[in-house]
């Protein structure tokens, strides 16, 4: 019944979404294995038990085990799990003869290692697709002048309320220019503005690539776009001469860290700005995307080829770290700061208070998720 529940849903999400639901998937599945594996393989390190190495979620199709562990695959693929013996602090183990490996039985460095290392392969991972980015070659902006010939035109961005404004979507490529019987083939900036500038009068169509798809759209160029230069004629865009720059594998790893460090600082401060303002009742929850906004700009990412949607994995990874390290309840974080409060007191917390605690901190965190969930699906009403 849960297989026919679950085909049911993915058939209806791919309906709607298309093959952007399937990369969702894909993205999120490889985004928590990674987490999942993190904290597996520093259990296992750290002389813990661990019971089960899940792939999806439950109902189970089947299982292998070996040694101790039980590798399962399950019916959701939305990620995994790692069930460590005696995680729950509600679960008696005391007459378990493998009680000194539960988790709770083992020292606190080693309980907090095992919390902190599903966000460290995060990192990790990010760092790592970054880096692979740099090799295969990121299209970066040049000023016309330094542009090679392999150089293309973008629209960086569109004027609101212009003549192209939800005509012809930013981040288009250009390839020509047709007014009349004059054509202009791979403008660039100067070119463009000029083939403009000699048909303010007449009508032009612009021919462009969106998402690897051709298209062309006809504009008639008007005047008072431009403030400092309200009798000069224009479209209303923002171009810029755009090619795809490889690195060495140094000038890689450089950058690579540098997008991770800078990434994780940008993050943390977007997050505790939206918690603040929260509390403060001032939040614009319009601008966080939940789920469902999330599988669009995966397939946005995805039609700009591999380079773009590595870049939007390792973004949502550093996300799902930042997230995960925050001190509360049934995140990372929280129980990290639960094995804190424990180490500084020297004994345990009443795992009935635990897991009330833990329970809320949940509430909270899919009150939020009804939220931002909820506003994406107003922004596709």
């Amino acid at each position: 019944m849960s297989l026919i529940i679950f085909s049911t849903l993915f058939l209806l999400a791919y309906y709607y979404f298309g093959l952007s639901i399937v990369i969702f998937l894909f993205v999120l599945f490889a985004l928590i294995l990674v987490h999942e594996w993190g904290h597996f393989i520093a259990a296992k390190k750290t002389g813990m038990r661990v019971d089960e190495f899940a792939i999806g979620f439950p109902p189970k199709l089947f299982g292998i085990k070996r040694g101790e562990t039980e590798y399962t695959f399950n019916v959701l693929p939305i990620g995994g799990f790692v069930r460590i013996f005696g995680e729950n602090p509600d679960v008696l183990v005391e007459n378990d003869p493998d009680s000194v490996r539960a988790f709770g039985s083992r020292p606190k460095w080693a309980q907090a290692v095992v919390l902190v290392a599903g966000v460290t392969m995060n990192v990790i991972f990010a760092w790592l697709l970054f880096l692979s980015t740099y090799l295969l070659g990121v299209q970066t902006a040049v000023e016309e002048a330094d542009a090679s010939p392999q150089a293309v035109l973008y629209v960086s961005n569109v004027v609101p309320n212009g003549p192209l404004h939800e005509k012809l979507p930013a981040g288009s490529e250009v390839l020509r220019l047709v007014s009349g019987d004059d054509d202009l083939i791979s403008p660039t900036p100067s070119t463009f503005t000029a083939f403009i500038q000699s048909h303010a009068t007449n009508t032009v169509t612009i021919h462009y690539s969106f998402g690897g798809v051709e298209s062309s759209v006809e504009v008639n160029p008007e005047l008072g776009l431009i403030a400092s230069d309200e009798n000069r004629a224009a479209v209303g865009v923002s171009l810029a001469m755009v090619e795809t720059v490889k690195m060495s594998f140094i000038e890689a790893l450089s950058a690579a860290t540098s997008a991770t460090y800078h990434g994780l600082i940008n993050i943390t401060v977007g997050l505790s700005t939206l918690f603040s303002q929260s509390v403060q009742g001032t939040a614009d929850f319009s601008q966080v995307a939940g789920p469902i906004g999330i599988v669009g700009m995966v397939g946005d990412a995805a039609t700009f080829g591999v380079v773009a949607l590595l870049t939007f994995t390792a973004m949502i990874s550093l996300n799902l770290a930042v997230i995960n390290m925050l001190p509360i309840p049934a995140l990372d974080g929280g129980r990290l700061l639960f094995v804190a409060i424990e180490a500084i007191t020297r004994r345990p917390i009443n795992p009935i208070w635990m897991g009330r605690v833990n329970l809320i901190g949940f509430v909270l965190l899919m009150a939020l998720m009804l939220i931002v969930t909820w506003n994406d699906i107003a922004k596709l009403l």
